[in-house]
């Protein structure tokens, strides 16, 4: 019952697979498999037999978790080629895409050697994002493609750019049960594009003011 409900859960974030049963050829869950066990001899302090596991699973599926990271539920790496380290903890129902780091910034250890991230549940974190140190990750927060977060994200953030910063997200698109890749495709999400708005809002203010000042000047002319 667990498998088929966490298949069922993978099925409802991709399309792709034509049934539960194909989606059990995806490297994301093998990986997934692997680790657990990993996770499992490293509580055990069998860290050597856990990292002969690690590497096991690294090799057949090109995504390394390490043996010490605490991941929950129904949690899906789509494609592959992902590196989550040691301290990093994973809410339900997490997705993460292709090319995702969740890394460590802190050789010396760390707060309370705490040197990875910490996602809430729902999170989406999209391809080629880069999630650095100790930081918390909202519950529901979406990471766009490319992105490198370095900071907190509150919880229902959608973070874009190099370094990560948030974007507005009406109500309407934050109830969306799911959003492909974390990265909303519009302008109108994009901060830069936000900037020139604010500053086109604001030169039309000035304009209608210069022009009643204009008007009434005339006025007191005439």
């Amino acid at each position: 019952m667990a498998l088929a409900n966490y298949l069922a859960s993978v099925k409802a974030r991709d399309p792709a697979p034509r049934s539960r049963w194909e989606i059990l050829t995806y490297p994301g869950v093998w990986a997934l498999g692997f680790h657990r066990i990993a996770n499992a001899l490293y509580r055990a302090d069998l860290f050597l037999a856990a990292r002969i596991v690690n590497h096991l699973g690294r090799f057949l599926t090109a995504i390394d978790i390490h043996p010490g990271a605490t991941i929950g539920r129904n949690f899906f790496i789509d494609h592959g080629f992902v590196v989550i380290g040691e301290t990093a903890v994973i809410g339900d129902d997490v997705t993460i895409y292709q090319c995702v780091t969740l890394g460590g910034t802190d050789p010396s250890g760390g707060v309370a050697g705490k040197r990875h991230p910490t996602l809430g549940n729902g999170v989406i974190v999209g391809s080629g994002a880069q999630v650095l140190g100790p930081i918390m990750v909202g519950d529901r927060a979406r990471v766009g493609a490319n992105a490198v977060v370095t900071r907190d994200v509150p919880a229902g953030a959608t973070m874009v750019g190099i370094p990560a910063r948030a974007v507005v997200v009406d109500a309407e698109a934050y109830a969306k049960p799911f959003m492909p890749y974390g990265t909303p495709c519009s302008q109108r999400f994009d901060p830069e594009t936000q900037k020139l708005e604010i500053l086109r809002c604001e030169v039309e203010t000035l304009r209608a003011r210069l022009d009643a000042l204009s008007g009434d000047a005339a006025k007191m002319v005439g």
